[in-house]
């Protein structure tokens, strides 16, 4: 029974800092250099320490998405 409690809770505890962690933002611009400084802002924002630019696609506007890292 004590086993059962102690997986419940470390169950609960993952799945809780997980959630914390994972945070996307995206941006869009004319430029590539003027999406990642609306990133950067947006990361500032959360209070993360740092992002990972995970996709960028430039047409006519430059769309970035980035992982944010607490």
């Amino acid at each position: 029974m004590k086993s059962i409690k102690y997986l419940v809770v470390v169950t609960a505890l993952s799945l809780a800092s997980f959630g914390a962690f994972a945070q996307t933002v995206s941006a869009t611009a004319s430029t590539l250099d003027g999406a990642e400084a609306k990133i950067a802002v947006q990361a500032k924002q959360a209070g993360a320490s740092s992002y990972n630019i995970t996709e960028a696609f430039s047409g006519n506007q430059v769309h970035m998405t980035a992982e944010l890292n607490k």
